[in-house]
């Protein structure tokens, strides 16, 4: 019970950054109908500057508490900034002039993109692993089992206390966006119809633009989450990641945030529990296995709708 209380913790802790990287592709997905196959990559841009900033502002253990909270906000807040550049300037260089081609072409931009913008920062960076010492240290021991290799602790550390909380945080914010903003309803409107949109007044170009900036801003936040946890980024996250979130959007149910989260912590959970019981070497199978089965009985995902077809 304990080893299983404990990688449940651990599962929801990765699954939360998944959820929020997972959140971009469904949102982008949800209005325009394409994927962001570049997304993950713009999650790794977020851990890099996050990796820049902390070590510029001279971020470290031996701060008092409230000087590295007040630090880590600071460079919290550069790296949505900077991150969101990135994203608006992908969707304005990159998509925005195949919008209305057929459809493989943004798909295959998004690839090239991708590629793009993993050889930039291998240049820029280096190949080499980045590692980060670590900053937030300390926990909670919830439990403790004694058995014959020793004493076993359910532990449950600051940092993953932080990641669920900003993440179940940052849900409720971007929920009360989309549900009570007026970006919000014209997000949803040209998730319905683009061109119908356009005819009452929506800025589509406006309204696309700025979710690009929302879902590259939430990446930018799971970046700086996964280095604090971690402590080690490299050029090559972003596409793991990536593919990782993109299935937990389709798993939930892709164009919905809820559904987002959901796979987000579904791919936590199995991965987490794979690696725990079974072999570590198969974890991804297992995750994309279930996705599969998933799939064959729920087509449009968990909490996803049905498709339909305009006529």
């Amino acid at each position: 019970m304990e080893y299983f209380l404990q990688q449940l913790i651990n599962g929801v802790t990765l699954g939360s950054i998944y959820g929020l990287i997972a959140i971009g592709y469904t949102m982008v997905y949800g209005i325009i109908g394409m994927i962001n196959f570049a997304h993950g990559d713009i999650f790794m841009i977020g851990a890099f500057i996050s990796l820049i900033f902390i070590i510029l502002i001279g971020v470290t253990a031996g701060m008092s508490l409230a000087v590295m909270i007040l630090a880590l906000m600071l460079v919290l807040v550069i790296a949505m900034a900077l991150t969101a550049t990135y994203g608006w300037t992908v969707e304005r260089l990159a998509y925005r002039p195949l919008r209305t081609s057929f459809r493989l072409a943004p798909l295959i931009t998004a690839i090239g993109m991708s590629i793009v913008l993993q050889n930039y920062v291998q240049i820029v960076q280096g190949a080499r692993v980045k590692p980060l010492q670590p900053i937030i240290s300390g926990g909670f021991t919830l439990m403790e089992l004694q058995t014959a290799a020793g004493t076993f602790r359910v532990n449950l550390s600051i940092i993953q206390i932080v990641i669920v909380v900003t993440t179940v945080a940052l849900m409720a914010i971007f929920a009360l966006i989309i549900a009570r903003t007026s970006l919000g309803r014209a997000q949803r409107a040209c998730e319905q119809d683009r061109k119908m949109a356009a005819l009452v007044g929506v800025n589509v170009d406006r309204t696309i633009s700025l979710t690009f900036v929302m879902g590259a801003s939430l990446a930018a936040v799971a970046g700086m989450m996964y280095l604090l946890y971690y402590g080690v980024i490299d050029f090559y996250i972003g596409f793991l990641a990536g593919i990782k979130a993109f299935t937990a959007a389709v798993l939930g149910g892709i164009g919905s945030l809820p559904g987002a989260m959901l796979g987000g912590l579904l791919i936590g959970l199995i991965e987490t529990f794979w690696s725990a019981y079974f072999s570590i070497e198969y974890k991804d199978v297992a995750a994309f296995s279930i996705l599969a089965v998933v799939l064959i009985f729920m087509p449009s995902g968990i909490l996803g709708k049905p498709e339909v077809e305009k006529v």
